[in-house]
């Protein structure tokens, strides 16, 4: 079987290593059912020097390789939406198989490139599009594909999960620990797509679409980053027993409605997910028959994700040699978006005022007018320094944005500061 890879990068770089393995040329026959042949590799600049890949490989086109009929398996590492949907679209028609770890297109199109490798009857695979080497993708497919599943709930990426794991253990600032992270190579120059949740909100549509039949078009979801996560929320958790963690959540509402969504989200010290630290990743998936289940592994990373793309070339190829092809899981039309403000959690909510006589009257009654019900109230500092910071009940949505708009009406309220859902909590 001839593989093609477009694009070196990270993940590219290791993925080039894993097929050159003259150790594991065997166990790669095995499960293929056939020899890999790594052919041709798509850069922009052949004439730079890449010690780790022979010369001979290196074109500077990546059409030749999508276009190329003899390239059995297309492998696309070259990140970005539109020049990858035309290679990809370009090797699916002639048949090649496609795998791809590009979560951003695949949000945008993969219900439409699914049905295009099902009309050319080949196969589009996206292990490592989320969770790194987490083979969480594979399991909704197959193992669970029989299953009901009423949730997926994870930490899907690593860099804000390494952000707010260093503030929760070193008690250090945002800034300075997304400072560290850019140092350290977790975060881009330009951190956007990571800590405003756009990263995760593409891997949860993915995951969704795998758990409920919900469509990869481009669809937008409901969305919150860490940006406004301070050190003070960060103690308030660990003081109460919870740890704030940036969530991505796809789950069943009622008959016929689905909710996605990324937020951060206080989660009690006694669920799974609270202890999944650094750079790692996990997904926590409820079936009604299978109960709880959880995946842990490394979230990122070239070696990693490229473990995650071979096992997709690997069947690719099986698939190729048995004369077949994976179908993929059809649209569930049927599934309705459950309204954001109808949702219903308890909050965290802090606010910045002046504390002067009647400023906590005048607060509370602005959550009783909106029928959010206070659990607990602390207050540190004083003057122009006071910081209030609330606990509610369950509440809904809708009550607790309306409650944040008086709010801000408010003469006394400098500043409202986080909002923050609380996982893990009854009544």
């Amino acid at each position: 079987m001839r593989v093609g890879i477009i694009g070196a990068g990270t993940v590219g770089a290791a993925l080039i290593d894993l097929l050159s393995d003259t150790s594991r040329v065997d166990a790669l026959i095995d499960a293929a059912g056939s020899r890999l042949e790594l052919v041709a590799v798509a850069i922009r600049d052949t004439t730079r020097v890449r010690s780790h890949i022979p010369a001979h490989l290196l074109v500077d086109s990546a059409e030749k390789i999508a276009s190329d009929p003899t390239i059995d398996v297309v492998v696309e590492l070259m990140g970005g939406t539109s020049v990858a949907h035309e290679l990809i679209t370009t090797a699916l028609q002639r048949g090649a198989s496609v795998v791809t770890a590009n979560k951003a297109l695949l949000a945008l199109s993969g219900t439409a490139l699914s049905a295009l490798a099902r009309d050319n009857a080949t196969d589009l695979f996206y292990e490592g599009a989320v969770g790194g080497g987490i083979p969480i993708l594979r399991a909704l497919r197959t193992s669970l594909a029989g299953e009901r599943i009423n949730r997926v709930m994870g930490i899907v990426n690593g860099t804000t999960n390494f952000i707010l794991s260093k503030m929760t253990s070193e008690g250090s600032e945002y800034a300075s620990v997304l400072s560290e992270a850019q140092s350290l190579g977790y975060a881009e120059s330009d951190p956007t797509a990571d800590v405003e949740g756009f990263d995760a909100a593409a891997k949860v549509t993915i995951l969704s679409s795998l758990a409920f039949g919900t469509a990869l078009d481009g669809s937008a979801i409901y969305r919150e980053g860490i940006t406004k996560i301070r050190l003070a929320d960060v103690e308030f958790a660990t003081r109460n027993g919870y740890v704030i963690k940036l969530l991505g959540i796809s789950e069943r509402v009622g008959a016929s409605a689905i909710s996605q969504r990324v937020h951060p989200a206080m989660v009690a010290k006694g669920h799974p997910l609270a202890s999944v630290a650094g750079a790692f990743n996990a997904v926590f998936v409820e079936g009604a028959s299978s109960g709880p289940l959880m995946w842990l592994g490394q979230g990122a990373g070239g070696a990693p994700t490229a473990a995650a793309v071979l096992g997709d070339v690997v069947a690719a190829a099986r698939n190729k040699v048995t004369k077949r092809f994976d179908v993929p899981f059809s649209v569930d039309t049927t599934l309705g978006t459950f309204p954001m403000g109808e949702l219903q959690s308890a909050f965290y909510i802090t606010l910045n005022v002046i504390d002067r006589p009647g400023v906590l009257s005048a607060v509370t009654s602005v959550f009783g007018d909106h029928d959010v019900s206070i659990r607990s109230m602390e207050q540190s500092g004083f003057g122009d320094e006071a910081h209030l910071m609330f606990v509610t009940h369950i509440a809904f949505e809708s009550d607790v944005s309306a409650t944040l708009v008086d709010l801000a009406k408010l003469e006394v309220v400098e500043e409202i500061g986080s909002c923050i859902r609380l996982i893990g909590v009854d009544g």
